[in-house]
């Protein structure tokens, strides 16, 4: 018991890199310092042998012209888009829902207290789906007009 190891020592410890985009969020090396976000939109955006040349270098740039999205007015970073609700919270009260959530024909995850329609103002027309559905399901069958001899 006298003696101490370090057994960190040997391992080369790394601080985390900031992406190579400069959105806000942290990079990993299996994707060019790219945060996963930003990744993913090089991927979709850029062919697979300009990635693996983008990969390859020490310190990638940002993504190409483009890649980025245009506007007039002013140039955000693609990973800072349209801010969304998280899936796991209710979409009035903001409480995490976790597993239990429930899914309303709007879209919208809510709580236990905010699933019904009539809790969370819903913009779903339940009356013109029914129709539709019993319209699809019971089509008007006519037969023919029987001749009188």
């Amino acid at each position: 018991m006298g003696s101490q190891q370090n057994y960190g020592a040997s391992y080369p410890t790394s601080e985390p890199k900031l992406c190579a985009n400069n959105c806000g969020f942290f990079g990993t090396p299996e994707n060019g310092n790219f945060c996963s976000k930003c990744y993913k939109q090089l991927c979709v955006q850029v062919p697979p042998s300009a990635i693996n040349s983008l990969l390859r270098l020490s310190a990638p740039p940002a993504l190409p012209d483009a890649a980025k999205p245009s506007s007039s007015a002013e140039q955000s970073p693609p990973c800072a888009a349209e801010p969304s609700k998280p899936k796991n919270r209710c979409g009035c009260c903001n409480r995490k829902v976790g597993l239990t959530g429930f899914v309303c024909k709007c879209g919208t995850t809510f709580c236990g207290v905010h699933r019904y329609p009539e809790k969370h103002q819903c913009t779903y027309d339940f009356k013109t789906a029914g129709r539709e559905a019993i319209s699809k399901e019971n089509p008007t069958i006519k037969g023919e007009k029987v001749q009188r001899f």
